[in-house]
């Protein structure tokens, strides 16, 4: 049965739309990131939230602002600085940060995520700044439900949160558990989800799971912002990750969550338990499935050899490994007619003890089993040793360690293949397992290539190589957005498989004389408004979807849905003033308009006088109307119930 709510719920001009922001501090809303304009305040809006004087005398339009912060980003020499001054940039003005992330996207990804994000999560505890997102560890279980109303997303109607990404920190990257300080990536990766995907900004929450860290380094470092202990056992963990998962359950019904780089085991045993029962995936396993999987089917197209005849070698036989054989099965399935028996047969996993077989004599976890062969009885521990003896077509590393694939044996690739397929999937690209150059040139310039950070252009004779990333922005941000809009009840296998053979769709002839094997990322917002109809067409189709279908195209309807960084021309919403001079926040309090309360102490401190002046107001009301403040008798019992009754709700609004 289709949900009743209303698309129209979501648009820029009702779910993006803000709530009135109270500020008895008139620079207080030059320091709240989605209002601030800066100096795109015009003088008329100046003068009525009081700050006159409080900018240069100038009126800027924001492609102005954006080109001057373009200039400032340009000006700093490394890559770590660079994400300091976005990080801060996205704090100041959300409109201003997406509007030049958006407009430079090819600039600013390596900066806001991989591999620069990685940096910045080493040092995560040292360059701390200021607050963001939210925090949960052992001694917050019994109270996260209560804790998630601290959190009150003050530009969306209701106070709905559209999507959390969070993660536990124990596996970032391939940078292995970094605690608290992994933080940094569930950020990046909601600011990839508003600028890829249009998730507004206000709507976005990162979380971190603290459950301890085993990295000796950090439990001894002074400035390390984590719980001081090490990971919990399973017994403690599960409870930990339940309660907050419930409780996100109860107070965001509709949000999509996303788990993000939680080790092996326990991804696939959280994502196993809840996909059924929340909306949420798992971008290590389900959507670097997805976008490495529709790079193999743009890969299959290029060589041109009938899929039955390809083997593959992988690298790693982690999460990230198993999810992306597991989406290759599905699609050789409904591309080309393969039972899943036949599929897995193609497959040949390498893990640290050597290829998985069933005959290697020690306990199997339970997600590789499906993978194991049966048909290898010997032991081979080396990954050339296994290549020689498998002669595969594609050499895919999902391993975390860097410079895995030799220039011998990448030789040897380009020797028994005419287009070998090497795709060197680690992040960061420290971790990557080959160099886009050593691909290149080890294979004589006839690699089909795909990597999982960016590597510059490559020049081999006399040909310019672009290298192709397999870049999980192309799958995660369409996926999640398409899901959402759909109110899909779960994100299924199908709506998955739906994301990556859309996006191999996208990948034109053009692209392909060129040796690309995806679509250009300049594009991403066209390519994720592609993938979220095609995502929400499938949900439909399966009876996942609990919204009405919109009566116009859903490209269309989609593209429409996007947040976009705009100022906002009508500012009424947010009021400026002292409270007990004028009294206009008890006329706010009265109409029963939502308030939401910002940052600042003033801020806080308003809600005190506001009770202040509804009693004081009641008071003064009795009295006028002639109604003696000791009466006695049913119709006082009755109004008193009354004003009680008011004064209860007018203090949940304050809250």
């Amino acid at each position: 049965m289709a949900l009743d709510f209303d698309f129209k719920f979501y648009r820029q001009t009702s779910l993006h739309r803000p709530n009135h922001y109270v500020s008895t501090d008139p620079a207080g809303i030059l320091h709240n990131g989605h209002f601030n304009k800066g100096t795109c305040f015009t003088m008329e809006e100046r003068d009525r939230l009081g700050l006159r004087g409080l900018l240069p005398s100038r009126v800027e339009d924001l492609d102005r602002q954006v080109r001057r912060c373009l200039k400032q980003l340009r000006s700093h020499d490394s890559m770590i600085s660079k994400y300091n001054f976005l990080s801060l940039l996205r704090v100041r003005s959300d409109t201003l940060f997406y509007k030049l992330v958006t407009e430079n996207l090819r600039e600013c990804l390596p900066i806001i995520y991989t591999p620069t994000v990685g940096q910045a999560c080493r040092e995560f505890a040292h360059q701390y700044r200021y607050a963001e997102g939210m925090y949960f560890n052992r001694a917050d279980m019994g109270k996260m439900r209560e804790m998630l109303d601290n959190w009150r997303p003050n530009l969306i109607e209701g106070g709905e949160v559209a999507i959390i990404v969070v993660t536990d920190g124990s596996r970032i990257l391939g940078l292995g558990d970094l605690g608290v300080c992994g933080m940094g990536i569930p950020i990046g990766k909601l600011s990839l989800y508003v600028a890829a995907a249009g998730f507004h900004p206000a709507a976005t929450l990162p979380v971190c799971i603290d459950a301890g860290t085993n990295n000796e380094d950090f439990l001894q470092d002074e400035f390390y912002l984590g719980c001081r202990h090490k990971r919990l056992g399973d017994d403690e963990y599960f409870p930990l990750m339940d309660e907050f998962l419930n409780a996100v359950k109860e107070k965001w019904p509709r949000a999509l969550l996303q788990f993000e780089d939680f080790s092996t085991p326990h991804c696939f045993e959280l994502l196993e338990k809840y996909r059924k029962k929340m909306l949420c995936f798992n971008d290590d396993i389900q959507g670097t499935g997805a976008v490495i999987s529709a790079g193999i089917l743009s890969a299959l197209k290029m060589v041109g050899k009938n899929p039955r005849e390809h083997r593959f070698v992988f690298l790693g036989a982690g999460s990230a490994g198993i999810g992306v054989a597991d989406m290759i099965c599905a699609l050789l399935e409904r591309r080309h007619g393969m039972t899943n028996e036949e599929a897995k047969k193609l497959f040949y996993l390498v893990d640290s003890k050597g290829l998985v077989t069933t005959h290697r004599g020690d306990k199997l976890a339970p997600y590789k089993v499906p993978y194991a062969r049966t048909d290898v009885t010997e032991r081979l521990t080396d990954l050339t040793e296994v290549c020689k003896f498998v002669k595969p077509t594609g050499l895919i590393g999902l391993s975390g360690v860097g410079k895995s694939f030799s220039f011998e044996l990448l030789e040897y690739m380009g020797e028994i293949n005419e287009r070998p397929i090497v795709f060197p999937l680690s992040n960061p690209t420290s971790n990557s397992e080959c160099s886009a150059d050593d691909a290149f040139r080890a294979t004589k310039g006839r690699c089909v290539f795909a990597s999982g950070s960016p590597f510059p252009d490559v020049v081999y004779g006399e040909k310019t190589f672009r290298p192709s990333q397999g870049n999980n922005m192309y799958i995660f941000p369409g996926l999640g957005f398409g899901a959402w809009l759909a109110a899909a009840q779960e994100v299924s296998d199908g709506m998955i498989c739906a994301a990556a053979e859309t996006l191999s769709d996208l990948v034109t002839p053009v692209h392909m004389s060129r040796g690309e094997l995806y679509p250009g990322l300049e594009k991403i917002r066209d390519i994720s408004a592609h993938i979220a109809a095609s995502v929400m067409k499938t949900a439909w189709a399966e009876g996942h979807a609990l919204a009405h279908k919109p009566d116009c195209d859903l490209l269309a309807h989609v593209k429409d849905m996007m947040y976009t960084p705009e100022l906002l021309d009508d500012l009424s919403c947010i009021v400026a003033g002292n409270v007990q001079k004028d009294g206009m926040a008890f006329a706010l309090i009265h109409s029963r308009r939502g308030i939401s309360f910002g940052p600042t102490k003033h801020e806080l401190e308003l809600s005190a006088v506001v009770v202040d002046l509804l009693d004081v107001h009641k008071g003064a009301d009795k009295t006028k109307r002639g109604v003696p403040e000791s009466s006695e008798g049913a119709e006082e019992e009755e109004e008193e119930e009354e004003e009680n009754q008011e004064n209860e709700e007018d203090r949940e609004i304050i809250k």
